[in-house]
């Protein structure tokens, strides 16, 4: 079969095909196609169904080009998985905005799975993120935290990790107590630096607008008009995770996450985020997100990585 693409006007043909032709190859190569321009437009070659992927990933790359969007060899992979794994449905999820950065990247759902995240933190109190490594968990949290302070829908954020070393390993870290816990708080500082800006955060922060602190903190306290997010939670036990389901109070909104195949609690123990996705799973203003590979976006090395360990 044959298919002539027509380009978009807007489209440079340079932008599409990539440095050196590299994405043209990628198609070629995981679609089994021959994918070549005349007169300015694409021509595809190949089995109907190759060349139906090849037309649906080519009219997704040209959207993000058109968009002001470079496209990546992780956009690029993504586009192939939806078009080969029969998800072609028209797709609307990236051109909702969450918030921007300091340099003024926009920060948007890049995949179904973060689409219904980012869904499920809007119309939810309570949203369990459950996934892998490099799915934008945390990042995405953090954005719609900072959106909603922006719109001045809460009055401060709230980000907590479990810190399962307390009791042993950060006394022999220097500093107070702050400056034990902040290296497992780091991930957290990134997002909300980049979102805010150093100096702002730190400002923030000052204040009490942001409260970045471990688990403990939490003990005896009732948050009201708070964004809280618990990340890393498969490290909590399940007294633990009670505690902290029961601190927010009015007009707030609370964010779980974490990966439960990478739990640091000793063998044997339940962790609190498996059990609470168990038992709240049918409860009314709860969601429950579990990513996949597919919405991995770090490195497209990370998935496969993900693959090899998933299929010992």
């Amino acid at each position: 079969m044959e298919k002539i693409i027509e380009l978009y006007p807007n489209v440079p043909l340079q932008e599409l095909f990539g440095k050196f032709d590299e994405n043209i190859m990628v198609m070629n190569d995981q679609l089994d196609v021959d994918i070549f321009s005349v007169n300015n437009n694409l021509v595809i070659r190949g089995e109907r169904e190759m060349v139906e992927a090849a037309e649906f990933v080519i009219d997704r790359m040209q959207k993000l080009v058109a968009g002001g969007e470079a496209i990546d060899l992780q956009k690029l992979e993504y586009a192939i998985m939806m078009a080969t794994s029969l998800r072609r449905e028209e797709t609307d999820f990236e051109s909702v905005a969450i918030t921007s950065t300091t340099k003024g990247k926009i920060i948007k759902p890049k995949t179904k799975g973060q689409a219904a995240y980012v869904k499920a933190i809007t119309q939810n109190t309570l949203t369990f993120g459950i996934g892998p490594a490099g799915t934008g968990k945390t990042y995405l949290a953090v954005a719609m935290a900072a959106k909603a302070y922006k719109k001045k829908e809460i009055d401060r954020i709230i980000i907590t990790r479990p810190a399962i070393e307390a009791g042993e390993k950060l006394g022999f870290l220097p500093g107070d107590l702050q400056d034990k816990v902040d290296p497992y708080l780091r991930p957290v500082f990134d997002a909300l630096s980049d979102i805010f800006g150093f100096e702002s955060m730190n400002r923030m922060r000052e204040k009490g607008l942001i409260e970045v602190a471990p688990l403990a903190y939490m003990r005896g306290r009732t948050l009201d008009n708070s964004f809280i997010i618990l990340d890393e939670a498969q490290n909590t036990t399940k007294d633990q995770m009670k505690m902290f389901l029961t601190r927010f109070g009015f007009d707030s909104k609370v964010v779980v996450n974490g990966d439960i195949t990478q739990t640091d609690l000793p063998r044997g123990r339940l962790s609190g985020l498996t059990h609470a996705s168990q038992i709240l799973s049918d409860l009314k203003d709860v969601a429950i997100v579990r990513f996949t590979r597919d919405d991995v976006v770090r490195h497209s090395l990370v998935k496969k990585i993900l693959d090899r360990y998933e299929n010992q």
